[in-house]
């Protein structure tokens, strides 16, 4: 395979995994966006099934971020095939869903707030720097 066939195939197998990043950060800031949604109603009382619904929106949205984090690994890969780079990081913590539902108050659920709009914070600066990376892998002329 000569070298720009195979960097051809590297700048599209590149592409391909931003594609798949984005797809898993958009839905992930979909389901926080719920999240936050649900989580303003549980502040103002919204009780032990409004805590419930809340918390599927939250693991819906982490699992969405799990993705995102293993398809940003991927795409990370396929950058370093291009002598591209990116830092994409996305965390969430565990111990404020076990505390919303075991010290169920305000206190609690603004932590649990504060940690859904801290994850979507994250999760639109990943979208920022992919849709960056995204723009400038289709300026590359091959």
């Amino acid at each position: 395979m000569d070298m720009d066939k195979r960097m051809e195939k590297e700048w599209k197998e590149a592409l391909y995994a931003g594609e798949q990043a984005l797809k898993s950060l958009y839905a992930a800031r979909e389901e926080l966006r719920r999240a936050r949604n649900w989580g303003i109603f549980d502040i103002v009382g919204g009780g032990f099934f409004v805590s419930m619904l809340k918390h599927s929106k939250i693991n819906r949205a982490s699992s969405y971020m799990e993705a995102a984090r293993n398809d940003l690994q991927a795409f990370e890969g396929e950058l370093r095939d291009l002598a591209l780079q990116s830092e994409l990081k996305i965390e969430i913590g565990d111990f404020l869903t076990f505390a919303d539902f075991f010290f169920d108050g305000f206190i609690a659920d603004f932590m649990v707030q504060s940690k859904i709009a801290d994850a979507a914070q994250q999760v639109e600066r990943a979208v920022f720097e992919v849709q960056n990376v995204m723009s400038r892998l289709r300026g590359i002329s091959l």
